[in-house]
């Protein structure tokens, strides 16, 4: 089975509510909890994420007892249900009496039970208990008029490096490579002697003296991204086959984790979710929040779902601070513009035991009375009028910036010329200078069709397949912009470097003649480039004939080289340029191509957005600002009902959602 991207808000209301545990409260709560729902405009919440203790206190139990009472509280208040498959944290008793399903770090640690997510995702054992529960769950409640989607397990993340984990490692390679001697190829094991004779040699990497080998990490990187799609797929198998067709099944990612290709992931989800936690002392936390709508957008290829956040603080940072008055409502009303049809919480109640007392709810511990709330009801009774607006409809960006987990992965590893490159930093440099550019973004895969796209950035990425190289060249040749930051083209799919330290058809496509070495640098080091510095990384490269330096380093051991180069419409950058120069050369590309901002002139910290036939103005300021209108039609604001001629002023985090009426009385 595959996925099958059902709608998210089919009856044109935006999902809105969040993660309920009434399992942690005495039942006399939850008639409570509902009257809240009712008064903050809860549309959905999700049910047993964390309840496998308490549905299957003991082996083969079944206490369903209260979570049938719960199903039918919420169905007679018209609130839906997310019922959450709890296989993400086993009880106890299943550790206890079966130790193989406990996973092991590369040390060889046990991870005992008292957190969650202690499964060895390969243990026959553990997957066997997690589908019965599962299709009990979904033989009891698939045709539950409540239901109104799946949620599998939650925050797949779980590495394992036991004995189970072993022998599935063994099995995925036998199935990718077939032979040993293609292992030991790919793998390069000439290398310090480390030829693989059997299938038993094989192991997961576990603790070694020096270096791992870079092939074998890469490799179990895409196997436990691998396994636990597997465990996921499996789940969501068997609910499929005792729900309604419509009934979608999703599971949440986390923003931008390193240990899960999401590309693949995404392509078996009906709904893709994801948990996003900005920090809110962040000064560019707005833009950070854009980039995960943006990806995550990119990988639903549509509508999406918030299935996370916090309504006031997190309690996982080393100091945590709560939102101030109006940021919860700002980040979830930019979430909705850019595509999300479900803005939900972690958690709806806030717990008053356990790891996560200190993690707000949309109900804190002030209760009702408190600011919290307050700014939750504000934003369900506006997620009521916007969501026949937006829902379901597409946020059209004219810019794919590129990315790949396989890159990440292989680019990440020690032994690398600088320990000081970290992929996603520089991936959101280059999406902070577009989002500041106002210029609208996708995230997209690099073997996708990128022809709807007047530009295509790619920010770095180390390892390319062959395909996803033919794939750039074929946009480049087809008329596409391409910009492409350092360090990106030089190894293959099996993390072997490339002759010449860069794919040769990325050389010609840019105008690179040779890479004669790569010059990383220190902390607090920068390059003169002329009109502006680079920081982090240069590069010693030589230009081909044909190629224009569009700038050149200035002074030390690279002056006179190209620090940035252009042959048509494709561009190679060899360092990443200081902020606003960075913003200021991908803007001057942009509109080279073609695109530009949906308004000019705005204010400093206004994002505008459009969404269907809204247009969003966002202020991540606290001051207030005045946004001058295109033109002088009468636009009025689905929040507040006001209608705007010309300008609209917008307070501290301030929000208006505007659509187009007709001109004013004014106008010829």
């Amino acid at each position: 089975m595959t996925a099958r991207k059902t709608p998210i808000a089919p009856d044109g209301r935006l999902l809105f509510g969040g993660d309920y545990n009434p399992e942690q409260w005495p039942e006399e709560v939850w008639a409570e909890d509902v009257a809240l729902m009712k008064e903050a405009g809860v549309t959905s919440v999700t049910l047993g994420v964390f309840a496998w203790a308490t549905l299957e206190p003991r082996p083969g139990a079944r206490e369903f007892g209260w979570l049938d009472r719960l199903m039918e509280l919420m169905h007679t208040h018209g609130i839906g249900v997310v019922l959450a498959t709890p296989t993400a944290s086993p009880p106890p008793w299943l550790g206890r009496l079966h130790p193989r399903t406990l996973p092991r770090d590369a040390d060889g640690h046990t991870l005992w039970w008292g957190s969650r997510q202690q499964f060895a995702h390969s243990s026959p054992v553990y997957r066997r208990y997690a589908a019965a529960i599962t299709e009990d769950l979904a033989i009891r409640y698939g045709h539950h008029p409540a239901l109104r989607m799946w949620h599998i397990n939650n925050e797949y993340c779980t590495a394992d490096h036991g004995d189970e984990a072993a022998r599935a490692f063994r099995d995925w390679l036998r199935a990718k490579y077939g032979t040993l001697g293609a292992l030991n190829e790919s793998w390069g094991t000439a290398f310090w002697s480390q030829h693989l004779d059997t299938w038993a040699d094989v192991i997961p990497p576990r603790r070694t003296p020096y270096l791992h080998n870079p092939a074998q990490l890469l490799d179990f990187r895409r196997f436990t991204s691998d396994a636990l799609l597997e465990c996921y797929t499996a789940e969501r198998d068997l609910v499929r086959r005792h729900s309604p067709a419509h009934i979608p099944v999703t599971t949440n990612f986390m923003p931008l984790w390193v240990g899960q290709d999401a590309w693949a992931w995404a392509e078996q989800e009906d709904v893709v979710s994801v948990d996003v936690y900005p920090d809110p002392r962040d000064p560019l936390g707005g833009q950070y929040n854009a980039m995960l709508a943006d990806m995550t957008r990119g990988q639903a290829r549509g509508p999406w779902m918030v299935m996370e956040q916090a309504a006031g603080p997190v309690n996982w940072r080393g100091v945590n601070h709560p939102k101030p008055a109006g940021l919860n409502r700002l980040w979830s009303l930019q979430a909705v513009a850019r595509g999300a049809d479900a803005v939900c919480y972690f958690q709806w109640r806030q717990s008053r035991q356990g790891a996560e007392k200190f993690h707000s709810g949309m109900v804190g511990h002030a209760g009702a009375e408190g600011r919290g709330f307050a700014e939750v009801k504000q934003i369900g009774a506006e997620l009521a009028v916007l969501g026949p607006e937006v829902t379901g409809r597409h946020a059209v960006s004219d810019i794919a910036v590129l990315h790949d987990w396989h890159a990440w992965w292989a680019g990440g590893q020690d032994g690398r010329p600088s320990t000081r490159v970290a992929y996603e930093e520089v991936v959101r440099a280059w999406h902070r200078a577009l989002w500041e550019a106002h210029l609208a973004t996708d995230f997209a895969h690099p073997a996708h069709d990128l022809s709807a796209y007047k530009m295509v950035v790619v920010p770095q990425l180390y390892l390319l397949t062959d395909a996803a190289i033919e794939n750039l060249l074929g946009y480049a040749r087809g008329g596409g912009t391409l910009v492409c930051g350092f360090f990106t083209g030089v190894a293959d799919a099996d993390d072997r470097i490339r002759p010449g330290g860069m794919d040769a058809r990325l050389r010609e496509l840019f105008g690179i003649r040779t890479v004669h070495e790569w010059w990383p640098l220190e902390e607090g080091e920068s390059v003169d480039c002329g009109t502006f510095r680079g920081s982090l990384w240069s590069e010693e490269l030589t230009a081909a004939p044909g190629a224009e330096v569009v700038a050149a380093y200035r002074g030390g051991d690279l002056d006179g080289l190209p620090a940035v180069l252009r042959r048509g419409p494709a561009w190679y950058l060899s360092t990443l340029p200081e902020p606003p120069a960075l913003r200021a050369l991908l803007a001057d590309v942009a509109a080279g191509a073609g695109v530009r901002p949906p308004l000019a002139g705005l204010p400093a910290g206004v994002e505008a957005v459009r969404r269907g036939g809204v247009l969003f103005l966002l202020h991540h300021g606290r001051g207030e600002v005045t946004v001058t209108l295109p033109d002088d039609a009468v636009h009025r604001d689905v929040l507040s009902g006001q209608e705007h001629t010309g300008s609209v002023v917008l307070g501290r985090f301030g929000v208006a959602a505007l659509t187009r009426g007709t001109r004013g009385p004014g106008a010829a």
